[in-house]
C-alpha cells in the first residue's frame, strides 16, 4: 500500500479529478454556467428553429430506385395530399349533394390545391376523394391539417360517416406530449424519496437529467447541419432522462455510503470510484450507439446523433453538476442521510448477502432456471416481422384509422398500400401476366411519366399492407414473376420499402453486432483484467437483448394484452440493441468493480462477491426501477414506435438488473472461482491498463 500512496502523490491527477475538482471548489459558478448554457442553447434553438428531417434512402435497394426514378422524371417536387373518406349506410346516391357542397368548402381551405372527383365502391356505400395540397408534407401546418379534418366532418350525421386520412392527418392527432415524462420523472422521485428518506437528497440524482434540455437546444441546431428525423427528441428524451438520472444515482449513492462510513472526503471517493465506474459506462454507451454507423442507413444515423450528444451531456453534468450541489447542500444533505441510516434498524446489505449466500450454495440452479427463463422469452423474437407503421396500427378511435378501415372495407385489403411498379417504356405487357397472380386483386392501366419515358403501374394486393402475405407477394414479384418478362422492371411502395430496410439491416447487423460486442469486451477485459469477465458480459447481455426483442413481438406483434396487432417499427430491434448493450453495462461496470475492489483486497472471490452485491444491490435496484418507470411511462404516448421502445427497454433493464446482476451474475462467478480474474500474460502486456477504482 506504501507503494501505491507515493505513486499517487507524484502522478498529476487525471482528467477527471481535475473537471470535478474544479466544480467541487467553485460550485456556485459551476451550477451558473450550466443555467447559462441551458438558457443560451434554448434560448439559440428559440431563434433559429428546428430542421428535422428523414433520411429514409436505401441506397442499392429496388424501392430506392423507385423514389429516386420519380424524382428525375417528375417536373415539380412531390407535394402532400389526403383522403377524405365517406360512408353511408344505406348507399351514397341519396348523399351526392352532400358529398358536393363537403368538396367545395374543403376546396376552399388554406393550402388546397386540387379536390379530385369521388370514387365509389362497387357496392356504391363508400367514396374517397384524393385532396392534393400545394405544399409538401413538411411544410403543411398541423392546424391547417386539423381545419381540413374539423370542416369535412361538419356533414357527417347518423348513417353518413365522414373520416380523414393519410400521413397528415395521421400527425396532426393530438398528442400528449410532455405527459410521458413527466409521469417518469415524478415516480422516479418517489422511489428516490423511499431510498434515501429525504427530498433534497432524492432530488439531487434528479437534476443532471435535466441536462437533457441542454442536448434538445443543441439538436434542434445540430439538426441545419445533419439529417435528424423528427422522432429523434422523444427517443433522446427516453434514453437521456433514464441515463441521467442513473448515473447521477450510481455517484449519489457512493457517496452516502462513503459519508456514512465516515471517510475523510467521500465527494472525492465517489467520484474516484463510481464515478469513474460512470465514465466507463457512458463510453460504452456511445461506442454502442456509433456502432449504428456502421449499418450505413441514413435514418438510424440522426438517431444515433442525438441520443449520442445526450449521453455525453449527461456524463457531464453527473460529474460537474452533481459535484457542485454536493458542495452547495453538503451540510444539510449529510444531516438528512445521517437521519435517515439512523432510523434503519438493520444492516444496510444483508438481504442482499442473504441472496448473495443462498445463489452460492447451488449456483446451478439459479444459472440454468434464469437462462432457461431468457431463451424462452427470446424465442418468439425469432418470427418477429418488420415493417413501417400505417394507419392500420393507429388507435381505432384516431379519424385516420377510420378512414382506413373503410377503404379496406369498401375496397379491399390492399387498397391501402398498392405496390408500385415502374418500368421504361409503355408497360403494356404487365397488366396481362400480373392479373394472373392469385393474389393481386386489380391492376391499374400504365400511366407515363410526363416525359413519356416510364410507365407506372399501380398493383393492389388481396393481403394488408402489413400482412405476411404480402410481403410474400414483393418477393415473388421481384424474383419470378418479372424477371420473366422483356425489360427491367422495379418494385416499391410500403411493404418493398419495409422489406428493403429490413433486408439492409439484416445484412450488415453482423457487422454492427461485432463492433459493438467487440469494442466492449476490449474495454472490460482491459479494466478488470480478465477473459471470462467480458464474455460473460456479452452473453448475458445478447440474452436480455433478446427476451426484450421477444416480449416486444408478443405485446406488439401478437397483440397480447390488448395492443394493435402489426409489425415491428423496422429500426426499433437495432436501436434497441444498441441502447440496450450500452446501459446493461452501466450494471454490470457498477457490480463488478465492486467485486473487484473486494476480491483485490481480500483475495476471496466468494467474499468478493456477497460484499459487492451488498453494497450495490439496492442502488442497481432502485437505479433500476428508476429506469422502468421512465421507460414505461412512455406506453403512455400515442406514438407507437415510442411504446415499442419504452417496452422493449424497460423489459431488458428489468431483466438485466434483477435477475442477470442479482443472481445469475453471482451464480456464474461462484462458479468461476478465483479464475474469473484471469488474464494470459501475453494480453496483459499488450491490453492498456485502466483503473475504475483508487486503491491507494
Amino acid at each position: 500500500m506504501t507503494v501505491d500512496t507515493s505513486i499517487r502523490q507524484v502522478t498529476r491527477p487525471g482528467l477527471l479529478h481535475r473537471v470535478s475538482g474544479w466544480a467541487m471548489r467553485h460550485a456556485g459558478l459551476a451550477l451558473l454556467l450550466w443555467v447559462l448554457v441551458l438558457a443560451a442553447v434554448t434560448g439559440a434553438a428559440a431563434v433559429v428553429g428546428a430542421n428535422y428531417r428523414s433520411d429514409n434512402s436505401l441506397p442499392g435497394t429496388d424501392s430506392q430506385r423507385v423514389t429516386d426514378i420519380f424524382q428525375a422524371h417528375q417536373p415539380k417536387g412531390d407535394t402532400a395530399s389526403v383522403q377524405v373518406v365517406v360512408r353511408a349506410d344505406g348507399g351514397l346516391d341519396a348523399d351526392k349533394s352532400r358529398i358536393a357542397s363537403m368538396l367545395a368548402v374543403v376546396r376552399e381551405l388554406p393550402h388546397v390545391s386540387a379536390v379530385a372527383e369521388p370514387a365509389m365502391s362497387t357496392d356504391r356505400r363508400t367514396a374517397y376523394s384524393t385532396v392534393s395540397l400545394d405544399v409538401a408534407a413538411p411544410d403543411m401546418p398541423v392546424d391547417d391539417v386539423r381545419t381540413i379534418i374539423h370542416r369535412a366532418q361538419d356533414f357527417a350525421r347518423p348513417g353518413f360517416q365522414v373520416e380523414v386520412g393519410g400521413d397528415l392527418a395521421r400527425s396532426a392527432a393530438d398528442s400528449s406530449g410532455g405527459a410521458s415524462e413527466g409521469a417518469g420523472i415524478l415516480a422516479a422521485l418517489v422511489i428516490l424519496v423511499f431510498l434515501f428518506g429525504s427530498l433534497l437528497a432524492a432530488t439531487l440524482p434528479l437534476l443532471p437529467g435535466f441536462a437533457v434540455g441542454s442536448t434538445v437546444g443543441l439538436l434542434m441546431l445540430a439538426s441545419h447541419l445533419f439529417k435528424v428525423p423528427e422522432y429523434t427528441t422523444p427517443v433522446m428524451m427516453l434514453v437521456g432522462l433514464g441515463v441521467g438520472i442513473d448515473y447521477a444515482l450510481l455517484i449519489f449513492s457512493r457517496y452516502r455510503h462513503e459519508l456514512l462510513k465516515g471517510t475523510a472526503d467521500p465527494k472525492v471517493v465517489a467520484l474516484d470510484t463510481a464515478g469513474r465506474s460512470v465514465m466507463f459506462a457512458g463510453c460504452t454507451v456511445v461506442i454502442a450507439l456509433l456502432g449504428l454507423l456502421a449499418l450505413g442507413l441514413g435514418s438510424l444515423q440522426g438517431i444515433a446523433l442525438g441520443v449520442t450528444m445526450t449521453v455525453l451531456m449527461t456524463m457531464l453534468a453527473a460529474v460537474t453538476l452533481l459535484p457542485s450541489l454536493l458542495t452547495l447542500f453538503g451540510k444539510r444533505i449529510e444531516r438528512s442521510v445521517r437521519k435517515h441510516a439512523a432510523k434503519q434498524r438493520r444492516t444496510p446489505g444483508d438481504g442482499w448477502r442473504k441472496l448473495a449466500a443462498v445463489v452460492q450454495r447451488a449456483p446451478w440452479i439459479p444459472l440454468v432456471l434464469g437462462v432457461i427463463a431468457l431463451i424462452a422469452l427470446s424465442l418468439p423474437a425469432l418470427g418477429m416481422r418488420l415493417g413501417f407503421a400505417d394507419a392500420g396500427t393507429d388507435d381505432p378511435a384516431k379519424t385516420s384509422r377510420k378512414a382506413y378501415d373503410l377503404l379496406a372495407d369498401g375496397f379491399g385489403p390492399g387498397f391501402n398500400g398498392p405496390l408500385v411498379i415502374v418500368s421504361e417504356g409503355n408497360g403494356q405487357s404487365l397488366g396481362p401476366t400480373l392479373t394472373k397472380d392469385p393474389d393481386i386483386a386489380a391492376v391499374t392501366p400504365p400511366q407515363l411519366t410526363p416525359d413519356g419515358k416510364i410507365a407506372t403501374v399501380l398493383v393492389f394486393p388481396k393481403s394488408a399492407p402489413q400482412d405476411a402475405a404480402t410481403s410474400d407477394l414483393v418477393q415473388r414479384l421481384r424474383k419470378d414473376t418479372l424477371p420473366k418478362l422483356e425489360g427491367t422492371y422495379l418494385v416499391g411502395g410500403s411493404t418493398a420499402a419495409a422489406d428493403d430496410f429490413a433486408a439492409a439491416v439484416s445484412k450488415r447487423l453482423p457487422i454492427f453486432v461485432l463492433v459493438v460486442v467487440g469494442l466492449s469486451a476490449l474495454l472490460l477485459m482491459a479494466v478488470f483484467r480478465s477473459v471470462l469477465i467480458p464474455l460473460k458480459a456479452a452473453v448475458l447481455n445478447l440474452l436480455s437483448i433478446g427476451a426484450s426483442l421477444g416480449v416486444i413481438t408478443l405485446v406488439f406483434q401478437q397483440g397480447w394484452f390488448g395492443a394493435q396487432a402489426g409489425p415491428i417499427e423496422a429500426f426499433v430491434p437495432v436501436m434497441i440493441f444498441a441502447i440496450v448493450f450500452g446501459l446493461s453495462m452501466d450494471y454490470e461496470v457498477f457490480l463488478v468493480s465492486r467485486i473487484h475492489e473486494e476480491w483485490r483486497r481480500t483475495k476471496d472471490a466468494r467474499a468478493a462477491v456477497r460484499e459487492g452485491l451488498a453494497t450495490t444491490g439496492s442502488v442497481i435496484t432502485a437505479a433500476a426501477a428508476i429506469m422502468i418507470v421512465v421507460f414505461g411511462a412512455f406506453l403512455l404516448s400515442p406514438d407507437r414506435m415510442l411504446k415499442q421502445f419504452g417496452l422493449g427497454l424497460a423489459t431488458a433493464v428489468l431483466l438485466d438488473a434483477l435477475l442477470i446482476r442479482c443472481v445469475i451474475v453471482p451464480a456464474v462467478l461462484r462458479l468461476f472461482g478465483e479464475r474469473a480474474w484471469w488474464l494470459p500474460r501475453g494480453l496483459d502486456r499488450v491490453l492498456p491498463k485502466l483503473k475504475l477504482e483508487d486503491h491507494s
